[in-house]
């Protein structure tokens, strides 16, 4: 029995999650159902397909990933499956798959067409679901859907190069529990493009010069531990997806603060890398 696990933007407080799951039950009594998050930010599609795209791949090909963010059947936003890596995702073509599958091809694409044949005004309860239980029953895509060439496309959101390789211009695109910052900006495109010069990172009015590639790589334990700049301190690193990261060493954002709050960075907000 494949794995469905659920990404939805639905919250904790109201019945949604538990509608969505007693609906799967209902449809496979053996069903194997996995939360990824249940607290993406309304309708953020960027926030949801940087989860996705970080969990997905740690999970047994075949898995069926429905998502429940910016859902709403409408003549702009249609219904899809999709088969990509190896996993199949469900979810409405609003730009997130672009997102997720930006540096993989998709396998087979199809536009979700049972809508008629069911009485809902739920879609991922009852449209999602039944397209979950058809892929994990081993059903074919073009059953439930025709098939069609091209994802919707979100490109704004990678990061750009000047013209003399100078300058980096990503963006954040994730606030973490902790209030950390991820960037679009992956190690190995930053790499490629540092060819051993010195750089500044930029970020609103705070720089940083070296990235770490943990949190602890920033903290000086050859001192005492009374001496030491730890708590609170400023820092890049590329975190555990290879992100670039702005961050505090154990920051608390319900009582000391965050680098979101502190630094005054939100979703979308420009981080640079110039080279020197």
């Amino acid at each position: 029995m494949s794995i469905i696990t659920l990404t939805t933007d639905f919250g904790l407080k109201d019945h949604s999650v538990a509608a969505v799951k007693g609906a799967l039950y209902s449809e496979l009594e053996d069903a194997k159902v996995i939360d990824i998050s249940h607290l993406i930010s309304p309708f953020n599609i960027i926030e949801a397909a940087f989860v996705i795209k970080n969990a997905y791949h740690n999970f047994p090909r075949g898995s069926v990933h429905v998502i429940g963010v910016d859902a709403e059947l409408t003549p702009e936003n249609k219904h899809i499956a999709v088969c990509l890596d190896g996993h199949y995702f469900v979810c409405a073509n609003n730009g997130i798959m672009s997102l997720i599958a930006s540096e993989i091809k998709p396998d087979k694409i199809v536009e979700i067409n049972i809508h008629k044949a069911l009485d809902t005004n739920f879609t991922v309860l009852d449209v999602f679901i039944k397209v979950a239980g058809h892929i994990v029953r081993g059903g074919k895509l073009e059953v439930i859907g025709k098939p069609i060439e091209a994802l919707k496309q979100l490109k704004y959101i990678e990061p750009q190069v000047n013209t003399a390789e100078t300058q980096i211009i990503g963006h954040v695109v994730y606030i973490d529990n902790f209030g950390n910052v991820i960037s679009n900006i992956k190690k190995p495109f930053f790499e490629a493009l540092t060819k051993g010069r010195d750089y500044v990172i930029n970020a609103r009015n705070t720089k940083f010069k070296t990235v770490y590639d943990s949190y602890s790589e920033a903290i000086n334990f050859d001192i005492p531990a009374n001496k030491r700049e730890e708590a609170g301190k400023k820092l890049a690193l590329f975190n555990s997806s290879g992100y670039l990261e702005l961050a505090l060493y154990k920051s608390n954002p319900n009582h000391t603060g965050s680098a979101s709050s502190l630094l005054g960075l939100k979703v979308m907000d420009t981080v640079t890398v110039n080279f020197l």
